[in-house]
């Protein structure tokens, strides 16, 4: 039974219609949403998918907050009752957790692409501006998400923040007392305040400026994001480490993945104002200020080599500076202190090094995407070029469907009978997947439809050039039924034939000699001007 491809209206999608056409006035519908009919780069629109992302940190994270208590002495212990004993609760938090790691990813890809395509030119400095301090302020609020479990991991990120609000000259104690408190009790509560109330408002304000009004939402690639965190929470699940104690020693550990660069600088010894306040300021107004330094015409990162190195170069610094802040050496005869130091010089001279580095691997990949360029252009003047596409007909769209559907049916009975059994890392991981073959089956019905709206119109049908049949006389006809030739039905007989009559009467010619058995070769005195006469 084949999949009709035909779009539906059932009701749910009556009320849908309804529903967008009653907010027509409202300021929600002046942003213009985009629904992709095909497959488009994500790329295009990462600042949609981080913005999802954010939802469903707002939702993961109110339903953390009926369970959480943002008290010293309770804080680990009820989100350790979070992950064990509320249902549902190490799947919540696992996406709560990892979606914060997804939207700071999202947003640093979204900046960097945006950077190297020059979009900021095109009279987006506002929204390029406000999106680099909404880039900041995602780290904020993912910093303050971790710290209120208030971990071992936690009072290393407490203990930095709070030694570098210090170094801050002049207004240095008074930020910190007014951010952090002045003890491990107002830590706990004024970071609880900061991350569910005070940095959302920001980012929300930020959002409001920063979004342009043309959106694109593909159904497909945002479930395919949300299966991506779910599956990593299935794979990766977040443990709680263990529990901060004041008169227990703290063990080794390092911050987020998103803070390793900032910590990997302070383990030089330098001055932790320049390091870990100074460089990365410096790093930010240089990014914000970046619209009003390019003074290329172009817009392709080819066209802008100076700009490109740039970003290349932060780029490789910041991956560099990251995986050092991972690094502690494995030596356990030498002490904690001397292991976690970074040798200054060593790691400044890496620094300066990878700008050269950085910018002659620019100038390389600008020749060889021009050189590339050229050999396209050759190409396609010696003639068009063959691409490969992959074209289904919609005898296989329809079979695709029907499996991604049971697929979609065991997915499901999988992640129940894992989420019963206890298994809370495997139904959270199945039921990523379910999201990711949702995601499949709604673009292949995508594609569908598509394919069916530009399918040529069926060729027009032959025209026949046979001449029509006279019509055999019904005596025939039946004789012919009746399966004998020679021979009529019992009781029936012969019908008579009509006597053919001449259409001209006969006109008598004129009979000459040679009609007549006189001819030349009887008369030899007979000319030639006699045989004409009667």
């Amino acid at each position: 039974m084949a999949v009709s491809l035909e779009p539906r209206r059932n009701g749910v999608v009556e009320f849908l219609y309804w529903l967008w056409e009653g907010v027509d006035r409202t300021i929600f519908t002046a942003i213009k949403f985009s629904f992709p009919a095909r497959f488009v780069s994500p790329f295009g629109f990462l600042g949609m998918l981080t913005f999802i992302v954010f939802i469903i940190l707002g939702i993961s994270g109110a339903l953390l907050m009926f369970y959480y208590q943002p008290i010293l002495d309770r804080a680990w212990d009820s989100v350790q009752f979070i992950n064990d004993e509320v249902p549902f609760g190490f799947h919540i938090r696992n996406i709560h957790y990892h979606g914060s790691n997804a939207m700071v990813l999202l947003a640093v890809l979204h900046m960097y692409y945006q950077y190297f395509s020059g979009r900021y030119k095109i009279r987006n400095e506002v929204l390029w501006m406000t999106g680099v301090i909404l880039g900041v302020v995602t780290i904020l609020e993912a910093f303050t998400g971790y710290d209120v479990i208030f971990s071992e991991r936690a009072e290393l990120a407490i203990s930095i923040a709070a030694s570098l609000t210090t170094s801050i000259p002049l207004a240095g104690p008074v930020i910190r007392d007014a951010a952090l408190g002045s003890g491990f009790s107002d830590f706990v509560l004024r970071f609880y305040a900061q991350h569910v109330f005070l940095l959302p408002i920001v980012m929300l304000g930020l959002m409001a400026v920063h979004f342009p009004r043309f959106l694109v939402f593909d159904v497909p690639m945002v479930m395919a994001i949300a299966g991506a965190i779910l599956i990593t929470g299935g794979v990766f699940p977040i443990d709680l480490g263990f529990k901060f104690e004041p008169t227990v020693p703290p063990g080794v550990t390092v911050p987020e993945w998103y803070l390793t660069g900032i910590y990997a600088f302070m383990r030089t010894q330098y001055d932790k104002f320049v390091t870990g306040l100074l460089w990365p300021l410096i790093f930010i107004i240089s990014f914000v200020l970046i619209p009003f330094i390019d003074r290329y015409k172009k817009f392709s990162w080819r066209e802008r080599p100076i700009i490109t190195a740039f970003g290349i170069t932060s780029l490789a610094q910041i991956m560099v500076t990251t995986y050092w802040g991972f690094y502690i050496s494995p030596d356990i005869s030498i002490p904690l202190v001397e292991r976690l130091v970074i040798d200054p010089v060593f790691f400044y001279s890496v620094m300066i090094l990878l700008v050269p580095m950085s910018f002659g691997f620019t100038y390389m990949m600008i020749k060889l995407a021009n050189e590339a360029e050229r050999k396209s252009k050759l190409a396609k003047n010696s003639g068009p070029k063959k691409v490969a596409t992959l074209n289904l007909s919609e005898k296989w769209i329809n079979w695709l469907l029907v499996a991604l559907l049971a697929f979609q049916v065991f997915l499901n009975i999988a992640a129940y009978n894992a989420a019963i059994t206890g298994m809370n890392n495997i139904s959270l991981f199945f039921v990523g997947l379910i999201l990711m073959v949702f995601a499949g089956f709604f673009h292949i019905y995508r594609y569908g439809m598509s394919e069916q709206k530009n399918a040529p119109p069926p060729p027009p049908a032959p025209v026949a050039d046979e001449k029509p049949k006279l019509a055999e006389p019904e005596a025939t006809s039946q004789l012919e039924d009746s399966g004998e030739s020679g021979k009529l039905p019992e009781g029936q007989a012969a019908p008579e034939k009509p006597e053919e009559k001449p259409i001209a009467p006969e006109v008598p010619t004129p009979k000459t000699q040679a009609d007549l058995g006189v001819g030349a070769d009887n008369n030899p005195n007979l000319g030639a001007g006699d045989l004409n006469k009667p």
